[in-house]
């Protein structure tokens, strides 16, 4: 039998494993999934909702145990895995609080007797696949509004981090009147991914890489079923002239090496206009010098390891690629001394040319590449020179000049200054290759659903 084992990036060593699920498994968990489809919609969304709310106490019960596990199986700073929860409750109390009204149905026609009328309904069996770097919120973020909606659920965690999503279904099976094969959860790495996407489901939501994205869209173009996709990013952020360079160091920071540097819409490239171009690098370098590098068990630690050391190889062979190609290394661009996981320096580049890995892929790691420009039309070019779109960062006092490039911007979201794009009634998604469809409020729920049309005459 296949095993999934999943090692601590700190040390190499075990920190537990689960049997992978068997084609027979997955088959039979679709098929239980369709057999209970109509029952759970049936319900109507008062009930489910009503089912699904003890859920908030149950993980705040739990959420300790899921941050310890969280550390221990991706390397994220302690710190940050009980934070994350934070943010993630939010989340969750909105889902369940205003998931009935995100799907209400709508009148869109009235004249003398005719009333159209949209309805939302659910599409029937989810597919929900889920990366590692976010473990419990991309559980949240997948999950919960396909139930709430009235979809039933077959849900795959990332192979990296099988012991928390051993927990989370757990919490979930322990629910009051669920009933059985409204939700369930395989095991496994990219086989057990595409097996489950093979299935007859109704409908397939995926966060993760770009590569493995247009694989599940070609799967489900093929089946004509709808697809959610939010994928990579290579996020820019654009600093203009006449900015105070103290006043935008902090986010940026934050933006580029919060977990490890391992976030879909982290900041991948800072575009800085060439008049603060050499003070802004020389004081993003002495931030970065002063991050606390260590274990990751440890509330002290800044930054912890990779996810993994198949992870540490890319990483290098993207730096690498880009110092063979003439950039210039400011900081970082080695692994640690006396560390012997997949820990790697955070880095700033500078002296980059379009043709570099670190350019045109998306970094998923603490390596951050700094360019400058001289004129808005310059930075629009640059920030629109990768395969990606998913986000953008916006620095200038001059509100309507900012506006200007967020339009120009082929991203998904934009934010301007201190704003933030992250609330849960706020869509999320990208452009290009960063993905297919939203998430989040109104219009994720939507994306859900089946749209009906009943017209009264």
């Amino acid at each position: 039998m296949k095993k999934i084992t999943s090692i601590n990036p700190v040390n190499g060593s075990a920190v537990g494993e689960v049997s992978a699920s068997s084609p027979s498994e997955i088959i039979e968990k679709v098929k239980q999934a369709h057999a209970v489809k109509a029952e759970w919609n049936s319900l109507g969304i008062k009930k489910r909702i009503k089912i699904l709310q003890p859920l908030e106490d149950l993980f705040k019960e739990k959420q300790h145990e899921i941050a310890l596990l969280t550390t221990k199986e991706i390397g994220k700073p302690i710190s940050e895995s009980l934070s994350d929860f934070d943010g993630d409750f939010i989340y969750l109390n909105d889902f369940l609080t205003n998931g009935a009204k995100y799907i209400k149905d709508e009148v869109i026609f009235r004249e003398s007797n005719a009333i159209h009328r949209i309805m939302h309904e659910p599409r029937g069996v989810a597919a929900c696949i889920a990366p590692w770097n976010y473990p419990f919120g991309n559980f949240i973020w997948s999950v919960i509004p396909n139930l709430i909606v009235g979809n039933t659920v077959v849900f795959k965690h990332s192979e990296e981090c099988p012991i928390v999503a051993k927990v989370l279904e757990e919490v979930v099976l322990s629910l009051k009147g669920l009933p059985e094969g409204v939700f369930s959860a395989i095991y496994g790495d990219s086989e057990e991914g595409a097996l489950l996407a093979a299935q007859q489901v109704d409908m397939i939501w995926f966060t993760g890489s770009s590569s493995v994205g247009r694989k599940l869209a070609a799967i489900a173009g093929s089946k004509q079923i709808k697809a959610v996709l939010e994928l990579g990013g290579s996020n820019p952020a654009i600093i203009l002239e006449g900015e105070s360079i103290d006043d935008h160091i902090e986010k940026i920071y934050r933006g580029r090496f919060t977990n490890c540097g391992q976030v879909c819409d982290a900041i991948k490239r800072v575009l800085v206009h060439q008049s603060l171009f050499e003070q802004f690098v020389a004081t993003l370098a002495r931030r970065v010098e002063k991050i606390q590098i260590g274990d990751p068990s440890s509330s002290e630690t800044e930054l912890g390891p990779l996810v993994s050391m198949r992870q540490l190889k890319t990483l290098e062979s993207q730096v690498n690629d880009a110092l063979v190609k003439g950039a210039t290394l400011i900081t970082g661009g080695w692994q640690p001394r006396g560390f012997s996981g997949a820990y790697y320096a955070p880095t700033i580049l500078t002296n980059i040319k379009n043709n570099m890995r670190i350019w045109q892929e998306e970094v998923f790691g603490p390596v951050l590449p700094i360019v400058s420009f001289e004129t808005d039309e310059d930075a629009i070019h640059m920030a629109n020179d990768t395969p990606y779109g998913l986000g953008a960062v916006i620095f200038s006092k001059n509100i309507e000049r900012a506006r200007y490039l967020a339009s120009r911007i082929d991203a998904g979201c934009i934010d301007i200054n201190n704003g933030s794009h992250w609330q849960p009634g706020t869509p999320f998604g990208g452009y290009k290759a960063s993905g297919m469809g939203r998430e989040h409020g109104k219009h994720g729920f939507q994306e859900l659903c089946q749209i009906k049309v009943v017209a009264e005459g």
